[in-house]
């Protein structure tokens, strides 16, 4: 094997010919583009030293070549060698201001919870292992997403205002009690009795929002202000009160795509609710919008007619809704993730109060379809198929890369979508409350960023090649510095949740100084979803090769 970094490093090897006595030639055929080799041998001898150049221009990945030794009367015999190309990455010591918020890494992780009638049991299914695993990832703000019977008021499809909390609360009140102890509750859907023809797909009756804004007041007395109580003279309180409760509240789900109201009267609601909420509670913070699907010029309108307090904009993003994708598809997404929040602080700003908004990403996932019933996609119409690369080894590349360049642009949270689910979207599985791989992703990103007590530095770094791995550097407040590597590299075009392909990145760090300790963390195909992957030492030097034999992460860790 030839080794053979894309900075130009050449890769120098020895061939030697036996059973002939004149003069042998060498000669290296197969070579990629952009790589040079060069044979230089005495006269009359059967040893060569052949040196292989790369450059940038080569492709990173793993070659096959061809030294042919031939001597005067023209017999010959090859030897297969094994060119490695790899990504050449420095490290510098400067922080890089145009990245992040102000040249750091703000990015707290989280996940959420959709209580409704299909998946509220799932703290009472497994006791012994909730919410143990859930605090263990150390998410902030946990989003809780009640829909269906998760509506506290009504029922779907009827004209019922009765109010009950049960099903809501089976999952609101144990979140309550993990991490910050402060979730954030989206009010993703009004009663059903407040739109046409009691169906949340249709207009509002009401388009001044006020009885909507009655429901969210109630919610907050519910939760915030000891409760309240309803014509039938029952009192409803949340269990948790006075103990825990609830400062952040999000306005509506994904408003632009759900065709019930336009940009305009999603302002007009968000006026109108986050008011009366505050007469409850001063104290609540508030997310608004929490779009989907390239509706960025909704902030523009928001912007230019919220009159109410904005405390944080969210956004959603899912890189497919096609279960058919390749993998290259769906990577090809991520980049106009961070391009749509770049869009979404550009069009904040065009109001000089919401300038200082930070974004969320309160929704992240590969696949966003699902079974809407009987087995039929409810993106295509189709026989829906699950996807798996929501927790397999693609995941592992995917979340990282999203991960980063996100981070890279400003966001300051991402969700996963969602907690307790199947093998498309759960970090944990729902029936048998075991670890997905996904989990382990999420639980290594938030211990290597911890946002407390400041969010790490992103580091300068230049990198021979970002077509198929993803790089990141930061240091944290204690000095310690962490490289990250994603290897996003697909074997085959026509991949559907492949294997990935090897790449070998080499990290110069000789600019940081001198380190006491190092270790190394990978995430991939091999990891046991069990115990997890576990940081093993790594011998210090001032290059460092990080190799992944696909898609997977690699983290490492170096302390001072």
């Amino acid at each position: 094997m030839a080794l053979a970094p894309q900075d130009g490093t050449p890769a120098k090897i020895t061939a030697m010919a036996s059973g002939n006595s004149g003069t042998v030639t060498f000669s290296v055929g197969g070579l990629p583009s952009g790589t040079v080799s060069n044979v230089a041998q005495q006269s009359g001898s059967s040893t060569g030293a052949i040196t292989l150049t790369s450059s940038a221009n080569t492709p990173a990945g793993t070659y096959s070549l061809k030294v042919t030794a031939t001597d005067g009367s023209g017999s010959s015999t090859s030897q297969n060698l094994t060119l490695v190309v790899a990504i050449a990455g420095m490290v510098g010591v400067t922080v890089d201001q145009t990245q992040g918020v102000n040249g750091k890494l703000q990015q707290f992780m989280s996940t959420s919870f959709q209580p409704a009638e299909w998946d509220y049991q799932f703290f009472q299914s497994h006791p012994s292992s909730e919410p143990s695993q859930l605090s263990n990832l150390r998410p902030h703000n946990i989003r809780l997403q009640g829909i269906s019977q998760g509506v506290p008021q009504g029922s779907d499809g009827t004209t019922s205002t009765a109010w009950d909390f049960t099903i809501l609360d089976d999952i609101t009140q144990p979140v309550l009690g993990v991490g910050d102890h402060s979730p954030e509750f989206q009010i993703a859907k009004a009663p059903a009795f407040m739109y046409v023809n009691n169906d949340s797909a249709n207009t509002f009756s009401d388009l001044t929002f006020k009885p909507f804004a009655n429901y969210a007041a109630n919610l907050v007395r519910y939760y915030n202000a000891g409760g309240f109580t309803t014509p039938d003279g029952k009192m409803h309180v949340s269990p948790a009160y006075p103990n825990d409760k609830i400062t952040w509240w999000g306005i509506y789900n994904e408003p632009s795509i759900n065709n019930n109201l336009d940009a305009m009267q999603y302002a007009t609601m968000y006026n109108t609710l986050v008011p009366a909420m505050q007469s409850v509670d001063s104290s609540l913070k508030f997310v608004g919008l929490e779009l989907c699907c390239g509706s960025e010029d909704w902030a523009k309108t928001f912007a230019a007619n919220v009159t109410a307090q904005v405390d944080v904009v969210a956004a959603h993003y899912y890189s497919s809704c096609n279960q058919k994708d390749t993998d290259a598809d769906l990577f090809a997404t991520v980049p106009g993730f961070a391009s749509s929040v770049r869009t979404i602080y550009s069009n904040l700003a065009t109001n000089p109060g919401l300038a200082g908004v930070p974004v969320w990403v309160t929704e992240n996932n590969v696949n966003a379809d699902f079974d809407k019933g009987g087995g039929i996609s409810a993106c295509n119409g189709t026989a829906f198929v699950p996807d798996l690369r929501g927790t397999s080894a693609f995941f592992a590349a995917w979340r990282p890369y999203v991960f980063s360049q996100l981070g890279k642009t400003g966001n300051q949270a991402l969700y996963h979508w969602d907690y307790d689910s199947d093998a498309q979207f759960g970090e944990v599985d729902y029936n048998t409350g075991s670890k997905h791989l996904s989990y382990w992703v999420d639980y290594w990103l938030a211990q290597m960023y911890p946002q407390s007590p400041a969010p790490p530095d992103i580091l300068s770094l230049t990198i021979t090649e970002t077509a198929t791995v993803e790089t990141l550097a930061t240091k944290n407040s204690d000095g310690s510095v962490l490289l990250m590597v994603a290897d996003r590299a697909v074997l085959s075009p026509s991949d559907n949740n492949g294997a990935g392909d090897a790449r070998t990145v080499i990290l110069d760090i000789s600019a940081l100084g001198n380190f006491t300790a190092s270790s190394q963390l990978n995430i991939g195909a091999m990891t046991d979803l069990t115990s997890g992957p576990q940081p093993a030492p790594i011998t210090l030097a001032p290059k460092l090769a990080v190799t992944l034999p696909g898609y997977g992460v690699s983290l490492l860790l170096l302390k001072p």
